[in-house]
């Protein structure tokens, strides 16, 4: 089978190839060159943002033919300054980064679907990725991407920057399928194999009369290549028998480590179900959303190379190698299952009252139905296995929010505007971790940690724009915010009792006021300069505060008295417009303070331990260059194309002074992406993409300086090529690939390899 999925891999490999040289020999003909493209008319029910504060990037359907798209990150991980790591497709840890926040900041980028939050501001690293599967790539009609804290309308937590998108609403009886096919080859360390998966989306829509309805299902199922790669540790014990299988080779910090086994496949599988209700009555817009989730993964694969004396597969525990007595940790290879369910609901109400007055209210509940995870205490396959593990589950856990706004460009002044509102929030987040006597059945035995709380956020805001005269421009914006948090716990057990104990922790609360400025100037019709200065206040979310827990593996320790991150960020930018795009230059600098820091050490032998304590100062200078442009030189092709340097340093930190100076974790100096698209006709798009980042640190102390290790921050260049080819309005074809080259690297786990697509859409 192994051998066929690779020969099928090859087979897609050479036609995709193929496809892409005959269509680049086309893209001079001038006879096709001519022919124009056409794409359906989009309807959706948000506005694009009219402040000038935030630079912003805008995508819609034409932007995206180039890219090979199975989930929704997919969409805006080419966009400038933007980082998004997912490992692979069907990834529930597609973390995102903007800027100098960060892939690991979570809480300082947000992303919003018709107005719905999906980033989680509960959870931060690894586990505060947006839910992205709350909303399928095949609905997704728009993008707006806004860059820094700039606009009195979101809070601290945009100081990366805020991803807007919105979906196509049905004007008229609309029946949509698409699937996709993707394959990828991995080979590192002991793992050598094809995995593969699909996604199937359909949908269908009708407007009757003033109302429109929509429901759609999204599938996803993948495998995915090793996550996670273990070596072993010298061990005290003097009694172990011979093994062989071990991998020399170093970690992150240039250590020579022998790794004994990794993660091995990953089985995932995804459902979206979707339904919207739009309501038009008079003056009256109504969109109703709601999104339920599905989620369950399977990780009970994993590999272990050690062989003993007899050629007999090792699972773990001490063994002899070349003299040396080593310790694998046999929890290390343990299987994982998890089972996600999460409901999403928001409605959005809008309303011109009268000439120059517009109403718009945002209303969003969030809720985890079930979020559990089931591990084994070793290999299932281990002589050494039974039915005792661990079990990770989450209580009530989930948000709500509230927003509403009232916008005024009908005033005594000429060119003024104002936008005025309030926004409230609420989160809350349990986390409960048993030692199970019978994981595969889920008992909870007894409970090993404890945490949560609640944090809620009350927001009101006010922003004037002023086109002063045809060349100059003002904004001014204030956004005042009262945080507080309550019923913080963590465990307090003391294990001569038969409860379990908990710390509870007193209220606290902090209020601030966040001022923002913009001036713009028009040099002439071709050229514009502007500058932005924003305050910004991140306020701690709930894992940050009272995450306290101890399960396989890992230990975190909470700090409630944790305070706001303290931000002044500046922009200026300058921009040149195209005949049918921009070019244009930003310049940015933030000065954040009391950054809030997930820091980690190693203890007993792998077992990581980690609390959030504050950085007193990070500096951020950088700048960013972005060409966007449709018949770039030559009719019919498009470019997207963008470069950012960032420079984000250390610069006080009074708690540990030896890392002043140092270079600020996981942003790389340089990132940049291309998109280009030629349209041969309007039935056949090519297209090719590159995404590229230099290498950085992942440690605050600068010491993880190997590359092309587990564990490492790696420099890639990722090639990309894409075909679709529209055989009539209602069926498409697509072909490309993903990691051309089929290049390794890290960024702590590894990238997907070469991943070839086939797609295959059909509109009834």
């Amino acid at each position: 089978m192994t051998a066929l999925k690779a020969r099928c891999n090859k087979l897609f490999f050479v036609f995709a190839s193929i496809s892409v040289f005959f269509s680049t020999v086309l893209f001079i003909d001038p006879a096709l060159a001519e022919q124009e493209t056409s794409i359906d008319e989009i309807v959706v029910w948000g506005t694009k943002t009219s402040n000038r504060f935030n630079p912003v990037s805008r995508l819609n359907q034409e932007d995206i033919v180039s890219i090979n798209v199975a989930t929704t990150e997919d969409i805006v991980k080419y966009e400038p300054g933007v980082v998004i790591r997912r490992r692979f497709i069907g990834d529930s840890n597609g973390v995102i980064g903007m800027r100098g926040s960060n892939m690991f900041q979570t809480s300082r980028s947000m992303v919003f679907a018709d107005g719905v939050p999906l980033h989680y501001l509960l959870q931060s690293r690894w586990n505060g990725a947006p839910r992205w599967t709350m909303v399928s790539a095949s609905e997704i009609a728009e993008v707006e991407v806004l860059y820094g804290p700039y606009s009195a309308e979101y809070s601290g937590n945009s100081m990366g920057g805020v991803i807007s998108i919105e979906t196509a609403i049905p004007q008229d009886r609309e029946i949509h399928f698409d699937t996709s096919y993707f394959s990828q080859n991995f080979s590192d360390y002991g793992f050598e194999d094809d995995v593969s998966g699909y996604k199937s989306f359909f949908s269908i829509g009708d407007k009757i009369g003033d109302t429109s309805l929509y429901f759609s299902v999204n599938k996803l199922e993948n495998e995915s290549q090793p996550q996670s790669f273990y070596y072993a540790t010298p061990s005290q014990s003097s009694v172990a028998n011979n093994a062989s299988g071990v991998i020399s080779d170093r970690d992150d910090r240039g250590n020579d480590r022998l790794y004994f086994g990794d993660t091995g496949v990953v089985d995932t599988e995804t459902n979206n179900y979707k339904f919207k209700l739009g309501h038009e009555i008079g003056q009256w817009s109504t969109l109703l959303n709601i999104a339920y989730e599905d989620r369950a993964s399977i990780s009970n694969q994993a590999n272990s190379y050690l062989r003993d004396e007899e050629g007999k597969i090792v699972y773990g525990g001490k063994f002899k190698y070349k003299g040396e007595v080593l310790s694998a940790r046999e929890s290390r290879l343990s299987a994982k299952y998890l089972e996600r369910r999460s409901l999403s609901s928001g409605l959005r109400l809008r309303n011109e009252i009268s000439d120059g007055v517009e109403f718009e209210a945002n209303i969003n509940q969030f809720k985890v139905l079930k979020d559990q995870t089931r591990a084994s205490a070793t290999h299932i396959l281990s002589d050494k296995h039974s039915a005792a593990g661990q079990l990770t589950d989450y209580g009530d856990t989930g948000w709500n929010t509230a927003e509403a706004k009232l916008r005024f460009t009908d005033l005594d002044i000429d060119g003024l505007s104002i936008v005025a509102g309030f926004r409230h929030e609420t989160f809350e987040l349990n986390l409960d971790v048993f030692n199970s006597d019978d994981y595969n059945a889920g008992t909870k035995t007894r409970y090993r940690s404890r945490s949560g709380g609640k944090t809620r956020i009350n927001a009101i805001f006010a922003q004037a724009e002023w086109n002063i005269n045809d060349r100059l421009n003002a904004g001014f914006g204030l956004r005042y915010e009262d945080f507080k948090s309550s019923e913080g716990y963590y465990d307090n057990d003391d294990i001569n009792t038969a409860a379990f104990e908990l710390a509870k922790l007193t209220k606290e609360g902090a209020n601030k006021a966040s001022p923002k400025f913009s001036l713009g100037y028009r040099i002439n019709d071709s050229w514009d300069v502007r500058y932005a200065l924003a305050k910004a206040y991140r306020f701690p979310i709930v894992e940050e505060l009272f995450s306290q827990y101890e399960a396989y593996n890992n230990i975190s320790i909470a700090n409630p008295g944790l305070k706001p991150e303290d931000g002044v960020h500046q922009n200026v930018t300058i921009e040149r417009a195209l005949t049918n795009g921009y070019f244009r230059i930003n310049v940015f600098s933030e000065t954040i303070g009391n950054v809030i820091e997930s820091q980690s050490t190693i203890i007993d032998g792998g077992t990581s331990l980690r609390t959030f304590i504050p950085i007193d100062e990070i500096k951020t200078n950088g700048a960013e260059l972005i060409v966007n442009a449709s018949d770039f030189g030559v009719n019919n092709f498009d470019l997207r194309f963008n470069v950012t340097y960032t420079d984000a340093e250390i610069t006080k930190n009074a708690a540990n002074p030896k890392i002043e100076g140092n270079t600020y974790p996981r942003i790389p100096n340089w990132r940049g992406n291309v998109l280009a698209t030629y349209h041969v006709n309007s039935s056949w798009d090519v297209g090719a993409s590159l995404q590229y980042s230099s290498d950085s640190f992942g440690r605050s102390d600068n010491t993880d300086y190997q590359n092309g290790v587990y564990g490492a921050q790696d420099r890639y260049t990722r090639i990309g090529l894409k075909s679709t080819y529209r055989i009539s309005n209602e069926i498409a074809l697509g072909l490309g690939v993903d990691n051309l080259t089929n290049e390794i690297a890290y960024v702590a786990h590894p990238w997907p390899g070469r991943t070839i697509y086939a797609s295959f859409a059909y509109d009834f």
